[in-house]
């Protein structure tokens, strides 16, 4: 059965598990954990216990039908980017887009190839009129 789809944030450790079920899809939490501990150690009972509570919180699915239960992401990888992005610039810049931007591009250094894109999407912006504050 699905679980209604979740209302909250997921936590950091959520959303890295979700990284990994958006990229392979449906996943054993023997797999997720071989994965992360790539990057450093994580017990695989850590493991499993979180990918419980976001099988609870409606964040993933649980597949139970054979020995290995597999896990799928419910929530969609572009909403739950459009939800914390929004999320991070009403709390962190008090809703400015614009201190995002110059903050991200002043901290890290962007390409050539990476400005170019940004330039397009402000292009793509502008002639669809999507720019909201005039």
């Amino acid at each position: 059965m699905t679980s209604p789809p979740t209302k909250s944030l997921p936590t950091d450790a959520e959303l890295e598990v979700l990284q990994l079920l958006w990229e392979h899809g449906k996943c054993s939490v023997r797999f997720i954990n071989d994965i992360l501990n790539q990057k450093r150690e994580v017990g695989y009972t850590t493991t499993l216990k979180i990918m419980q509570i976001m099988n609870d919180k409606g964040l993933v699915e649980r597949n139970t039908d054979s020995k290995i239960h597999l896990y799928t992401a419910l929530l969609q990888e572009t909403k739950a980017k459009k939800r914390l992005v929004n999320d991070f610039i009403s709390n962190a810049f008090n809703g400015s887009a614009k201190e995002l931007v110059m903050h991200a591009l002043g901290n890290h250094k962007a390409t050539h190839a990476e400005l170019d894109e940004i330039k397009a999407l402000i292009t793509t912006l502008e002639k669809s009129g999507k720019d909201v504050d005039h």
